[in-house]
């Protein structure tokens, strides 16, 4: 009997502490996946949480969502489709990084013109020969004639860029309470109408870089 137990197989102890690692890890496994599951589905809840606040626009062909306290207007705040969808922004674009209001009008392509193609079509054969001073730097102001309906209107506009920034404004830059309209294309279908006071010039550069920031979000770039 003492020689049948010498020669019985005994557990190796290398082989028993693997197998207890392979154990150990699948635990670890399981433990991780369920941690990782669990916070998928708090991002998921937060995230419906977050999509109760923000609205789905159809304009221009193109869906939009857009956050509920970003819309100008009450009666504007529902779903569906659009004809004209209107926004009101606060962007750090004024002298400085001043932060400033801008209402942004979105819109089919087909109902405006870019301001950058009025300045060569319309604007440029509306200036008078005076160029207002004391403006942005960077930024060339050139009033419109009178007589064509434009009566005390600016173009401020970047003469070096192929694709320049324009904005017409009420008054001179430096009266300091004028408003500027300027209309951009965005993604296709869709266009936008800025208004925003002429301290936002300050900021021009940025401009663009701000409100796409802002735009890209709803989708409309």
């Amino acid at each position: 009997m003492s020689g049948d137990a010498e020669l019985r197989p005994q557990p190796h102890p290398v082989g028993f502490n693997l197998m207890m690692i392979a154990v150990g890890a699948a635990l670890l496994g399981l433990g991780a996946a369920y941690l990782i599951d669990a916070a998928g589905k708090a991002g998921r809840n937060e995230a419906r949480r977050d999509d109760e606040a923000v609205l789905s626009r159809t304009l221009g062909g193109r869906e939009l969502e857009i956050p509920a306290s970003w819309f100008r207007y009450e009666e504007q705040a529902t779903e569906g489709f659009a004809k004209q969808i209107d926004l009101r922004l606060a962007l750090p674009v004024g002298a400085q990084g001043k932060v400033e209001t801008v209402d942004v009008t979105l819109l089919p392509r087909s109902r405006v013109r870019p301001s950058a193609a009025l300045l060569d079509g319309v604007y440029l054969h509306q200036f008078e020969d005076a160029q207002v001073s004391g403006g942005p730097v960077g930024l060339v102001g050139k009033p419109l004639k009178p007589d064509e309906g434009y009566d005390g209107e600016v173009v401020w506009y970047d003469a070096l860029a192929s694709d320049p920034f324009v904005a017409k404004c009420s008054k001179p830059v430096a009266t300091g309470n004028g408003q500027c309209l300027r209309t951009v294309y965005l993604a296709p279908g869709i266009a936008a109408i800025y208004t925003f006071p002429e301290g936002a010039l300050g900021g021009w550069r940025m401009f663009d870089v701000e409100m796409g920031k802002r735009l890209r979000v709803i989708g409309a770039l």
